[in-house]
């Protein structure tokens, strides 16, 4: 009777979970990788399709690169695939929607094995450049997001063949739908695109010189905090060992850490990440619109050729960030006695959280639902959104938040004043880890915005969270 029971309960707990899915508009994705270049491909792959239930993936093409000039391996794609294949049975005991192994490899696709712009041009089309073009001119008026690996000139034939071969207005609507997240440049065809599409959306850290790019802060050692999770003893025990055939799938680092996850990690549904809005701060970064100053720029020892932008691009920014750490009396969650301030912090502030997901998610290639861990359900008492007067306060709850485990919750509220207009902090009275909170508006003179991240965390193991974001318009009284 019990054994009917769990049955029972398990199914409406999956049933619930499909509908909450089908709530979120997945994001698509078409990924360009040079992967054999360096290891980190591979391991961002691996992860990619963790969260394939979750992203739409449209694309898996093999490019080539600066490290990677003359060949394309989209054999090694289609390794991860058949690796995948072989835990799909139990990831589907977890959460609905994920693709079969099948159905991926059909999605793999090659570019010319050309360097850079000697790959862009009449006759220069390709499989992978052909299938950017197919795939944006499906009927489908979600963004494209365009997750680049590698090099990206895969891209600029397809942009090349479209601006040559269709109506102006059939080739802005085409683009409008792109929305470019580059690793660096690694070839010398990102900057002809910025140059020549010059409304296209393109987040990137330009250069070639990596220690100055917002997404190595996946792999940056921070001193004075614990960056145990980026270990490879804790990748080794958490990811490649014990976790099935995709988990020894994953290579060992080389140089650094799945340099490549970033171009992806805020298209994941977490309550956090608003893709549309690099501003906002997310799993991936936080970026800003505007036109660096090329001789900030630093150029590091690779052949991409640098060269100033000519209009306003997604790039780096920055976050001052003091987190907050656990207390082992009295108040469980404190203010740490440090602070950060540049742009790789608005990354790995976020690092121990998305790879506990990882981790979590890699568990359910091999485990069962009972013995695996799954993320909370964070719910609002009141609106996302909110007005509030100069100086007025206000109330904020997540009572109703739950956990598909029964875990116990923990919640964070806290302010993240560079996301919004308004950039004098909220002020957070009483303890900011209880499901209510109260908080008093700054005074301002002009109407201004202001974001409240909550933050809900199960004890689990690992610990995951999800978050919503509270957006409150701030209005003179």
């Amino acid at each position: 009777m019990r054994a009917v029971l769990f049955l029972i309960m398990l199914t409406i707990i999956l049933s619930s979970q499909s509908l909450f899915a089908q709530e979120i508009q997945k994001q698509r994705v078409i990924i360009l990788t040079d992967i054999e270049a360096d290891p980190d491909d591979t391991q961002s792959l691996v992860r990619l399709l963790l969260y394939s239930n979750q992203i739409d993936i449209k694309g898996l093409i093999a490019t080539t690169s600066c490290w990677h000039r003359d060949m394309v391996n989209p054999e090694s794609i289609e390794k991860v695939i058949l690796a995948y294949g072989k835990v799909y049975a139990n990831l589907i005991r977890h959460e609905s929607g994920f693709p079969s192994a099948d159905a991926l490899l059909k999605l793999v696709k090659s570019g010319l094995p050309k360097y850079g712009m000697l790959g862009v041009g009449d006759g220069k089309d390709s499989e992978g450049s052909d299938w950017i073009i197919r795939i944006l001119e499906e009927k489908d008026e979600r963004p494209l997001w365009i997750s680049v690996w590698g090099g990206v000139n895969t891209l600029a034939q397809a942009l090349y063949k479209i601006r040559k071969s269709t109506t102006e207005a059939n080739a802005t609507k085409l683009i409008s739908k792109l929305r470019i997240y580059a690793i660096s440049d690694q070839d010398d065809s990102g900057i002809w695109i910025r140059n020549n599409f010059l409304d296209l959306f393109y987040i990137v850290s330009p250069g070639d010189h990596y220690d100055s790019a917002t997404w190595t802060g996946i792999n940056t050692f921070v001193n004075g905090l614990n960056n145990d999770k980026i270990s490879n003893t804790w990748i080794a025990q958490n990811i490649q060992q014990g976790h099935g055939p995709l988990g020894a799938a994953y290579p060992d680092v080389a140089w650094g850490v799945e340099g490549d996850t970033p171009s992806f990690l805020s298209l994941i549904p977490n309550g956090l990440n608003a893709a549309e809005h690099p501003d906002w701060g997310g799993w991936g970064g936080r970026y800003e619109l505007y036109k660096p100053d090329f001789s900030l720029i630093k150029k590091g020892g690779s052949i991409v050729v640098i060269a100033p932008e000519t209009r306003k691009i997604w790039t780096n920014a920055k976050d001052n960030y003091t987190p907050y750490i656990h207390g082992e009396y009295g108040r469980a969650v404190i203010k740490d006695t440090v602070s950060f301030s540049d742009d790789k912090v608005t990354l790995w502030r976020w690092r121990d959280d998305f790879q506990n997901d990882f981790a979590a998610r890699m568990d359910w290639c091999t485990k069962s639902y009972q013995d695996a861990n799954h993320p909370p359900v964070p719910v609002l008492g009141h609106s996302g959104e909110m007005t509030v007067e100069s100086g007025e306060g206000f109330a904020l709850d997540a009572s109703g938040s739950t956990d598909p485990d029964g875990d116990n919750l923990s919640y964070l509220w806290f302010n993240y004043p560079e996301a919004g207009s308004c950039k004098e902090k909220m002020q957070i009275e009483g303890a900011e880890n209880s499901h209510g909170a109260y908080v008093i508006a700054p005074k301002v003179v002009k109407k201004e915005t202001s974001h409240l991240i909550l933050k809900v965390t199960d004890k689990g193991n690992p610990q995951l969270s999800r978050y919503k974001r509270i957006i409150v318009t701030i209005v003179p009284e």
